[in-house]
């Protein structure tokens, strides 16, 4: 069994990086932008880098130049996501941050936001954006920056999320808005980035640990969970009480974004395997995050 993804799976992954990167940047140019208000992490460096620029008389044509510069900022990042994590998250980030660029420098930005109420338009921004965000990190890519680094730090320690990660760098960036700009401003931009955590770590599987109970007649299956996840694998053979047969009895811990493929791995070989999944279960020792 193959370790990598079937083209089939890999162009679903691409599609949703893509539909991802457009949500994100709709509930960012329909909703937040046309107050003024600001992302977090490395988007919000560049929202500001482009203000300051505009301040200064560089209006690039009236382009909005901040998806650019942010693609350019997460160079260094896009290094780490290759050397560090894996290279499959690498080009998954590359086109997820190639289309982030796009569609923020397509989407025109209405001149006033869509919902009147500023409130409102900072929940239904934030929502978007989660949503978007969380189905890009799904898919295995990212929309770099922040998610570069949380990805990296919550596959080191147990009780690290991308969302929090997003957060510090959030308020780093907010501190500079309330500096540089008007206070309501950056408070109206910290309100929006909490809604798109909270929502963000509602869709990215990244805390959910899975165990599955497997059980088979057919040996492959668990050397096709070996070999198809890398995960370490545990079995014994056992007796069915009813018919006497022998039966291969596996357990495995995925995290919850794994098991469709644990599945598919599962039923290719076996169709009458029968599994059991136990979600949120707590893991001590040597298991490795996969988010990617």
């Amino acid at each position: 069994m193959d370790s990598k993804l079937k083209p089939k799976d890999q162009f679903y992954d691409v599609m949703t990086v893509i539909g991802g990167t457009l949500i994100f940047a709709i509930g960012v140019n329909l909703f937040i932008m046309p107050l003024g208000f600001y992302n977090g992490g490395v988007l919000g460096a560049a929202q500001i880098i482009r203000t300051l620029l505009q301040r200064v008389g560089m209006t690039f044509g009236g382009m909005d130049i901040s998806g650019v510069l942010n693609f350019l900022i997460n160079l260094p990042l896009l290094f780490m996501a290759y050397k560090v994590i894996s290279r499959r998250f690498f080009w998954k980030t590359v086109v997820s941050l190639f289309f982030t660029t796009v569609f923020l420098s397509a989407i025109s930005v209405p001149k006033t936001a869509l919902v009147d109420d500023v409130l409102a338009s900072c929940l239904f921004g934030g929502i978007i954006s989660g949503v978007g965000l969380g189905l890009t990190l799904r898919a295995g890519g990212s929309s770099g920056g922040a998610d570069i680094l949380g990805v990296y730090l919550a596959s080191k320690y147990s009780d690290f999320s991308v969302g929090k990660m997003s957060l510090l760098l959030n308020l780093c960036i907010y501190i500079l808005c309330a500096v540089l700009f008007e206070l309501p401003t950056a408070l109206y931009s910290v309100l929006y980035s909490a809604v798109t955590t909270f929502v963000l770590d509602r869709i990215h599987y990244q805390n959910i640990n899975m165990s599955a109970m497997v059980f088979t007649k057919d040996e492959r299956v668990y050397k096709a969970i070996m070999e198809g996840l890398s995960r370490g694998v545990t079995y014994w053979k056992g007796n069915g009480a009813y018919t006497e047969k022998g039966t291969y009895i596996v357990i495995v811990v995925v995290s919850k974004y794994e098991v469709s493929r644990l599945k598919k791995i599962i039923y290719e070989i076996d169709e009458n395997a029968f599994v059991i999944f136990h979600e949120g279960m707590s893991v001590s020792g040597n298991f490795q995050k996969r988010l990617s």
